[in-house]
């Protein structure tokens, strides 16, 4: 089968990477259990879930070498592209938006079942839609900061907010190599102001109150094997440290909402995506669905 130049095209599996499950049995052995739905409540996140088998974290590895190639002439298709967005030399994070429709693997971790799953249940039961893909890689050594902050602090333009973050490790991480860090509860703080991603990794604590800031110096490091998972809420606090260690440390974010969200802008929800006018529900193949309610 030969693939459309960009997979957008494609609102289901592309490759032979992921099967999808045929009934309900087949589809309950990737169902989260009570404890960890309550984990998530309570603490807003739940870690340690595993989504990927050593082979397919090896072929997204593969693919991400060409993706972080400037030279690639497929990059018109990203939203975003920073080969180092915190833009010191001595701090590096590489940072994409849009590489799902790039590669096959990319684009097939969205409809991967063990994900799906997980995301319609922490969604309340609801129809899994699609928002964006992000890449974060920190280099050995000298990878930078991803600073304190809530997701959703940067997805306002989207009401009303049932959104989901998954974050996947392509390298084990550890507190060594700038792993991710939550800080438990912090969902329940409310909207606050956003600082700079990249910048300095205490920004948020301008806009925190003292109990609040006592909270941000105790955080919870998530340290996993490659191919496992963690997924937060959108107001958590959450944030990584710098890489100083031998090894890397890349991974992949899949970002999505309950079916029904709407724009709240009349400006692109992402860059060279058409608009879509405030108070209409966000969809097309740029924003497909992942999982329906009813499968």
């Amino acid at each position: 089968m030969t693939l459309n130049r960009d997979l957008a095209d494609y609102n289901k599996l592309v490759s032979k990477m992921f099967t999808w499950p045929k009934n309900k049995s087949e589809w309950a052995k990737y169902c989260l259990s009570d404890d960890q739905l309550n984990h998530f409540k309570t603490y807003g996140y739940v870690s340690n879930i595993k989504l990927l088998e050593e082979d397919q974290v090896d072929q997204l590895n593969e693919e991400l070498i060409t993706i972080m190639d400037p030279s690639n002439s497929k990059h018109d298709l990203l939203y975003e592209f920073h080969s180092n967005q915190s833009e010191d030399p001595d701090r590096i994070i590489f940072h994409s938006l849009g590489h799902w429709r790039m590669t096959p693997g990319f684009h097939d971790v969205l409809w991967n079942p063990a994900f799906v799953m997980a995301a319609y249940q922490l969604l309340g039961n609801k129809s899994v839609r699609f928002w964006h893909d992000q890449l974060f890689c920190k280099p050995a050594k000298h990878g930078g900061v991803v600073a304190w902050h809530q997701d959703y602090s940067f997805w306002v333009r989207t009401k009303p907010m049932q959104h989901l973050t998954a974050w996947v490790g392509l390298d084990d991480s550890s507190e060594k190599n700038g792993c991710l860090q939550y800080i438990p509860g912090s969902h329940h703080w409310g909207l606050l102001d956003k600082p700079a991603l990249t910048g300095e990794m205490e920004g948020l604590i301008h806009f925190l109150n003292e109990e609040q800031a006592a909270m941000l110096k105790q955080p919870v490091p998530i340290e996993m094997q490659k191919g496992y998972g963690s997924f937060h809420h959108p107001l958590l606090v959450h944030g990584s440290f710098e890489n100083n260690s031998d090894q890397p440390r890349r991974a992949f974010v899949i970002n999505v909402f309950g079916d029904g969200t709407k724009s709240d802008t009349d400006k692109e929800l992402l860059a060279r995506i058409p608009p879509i006018p405030p108070g209409e529900e966000i969809r097309g193949k740029f924003f497909p669905i992942l999982y329906r309610a009813d499968n």
